[in-house]
């Protein structure tokens, strides 16, 4: 499936090749908590890493304690948006 022009596409990408791999990484995280809508909507996500919300916010929280909280939330409005975008691509 192709996403280039959708926002947020970049994130998703490298969030399915980090899973396909095994790596738990901000990408594959973000990805594993919109799993079950990704599904939904047609895309094949490799198994999705459990508790995705809690361990996104503590990798982030761990990169950069005092901006975790709003980079969790900009990266999870990035996410919807791509989401929304693909049910109107589709």
């Amino acid at each position: 499936m192709e996403f280039a022009g959708l926002a947020g596409h970049d994130l998703i990408e490298q969030g399915l090749r980090d899973l396909e791999r095994g790596e738990e990484t901000i990408p594959a995280l973000l990805v594993s908590i919109g799993a079950p809508r990704l599904r939904r909507l047609g895309i094949s996500v490799p198994r999705a890493l459990p508790s995705a919300e809690h361990r996104l916010y503590a990798l982030l929280h761990q990169i950069e304690p005092d901006a975790a909280h709003s980079r969790y939330n900009a990266l999870l409005r990035r996410l919807v948006s791509f989401e929304r975008a693909l049910e109107c691509a589709s």
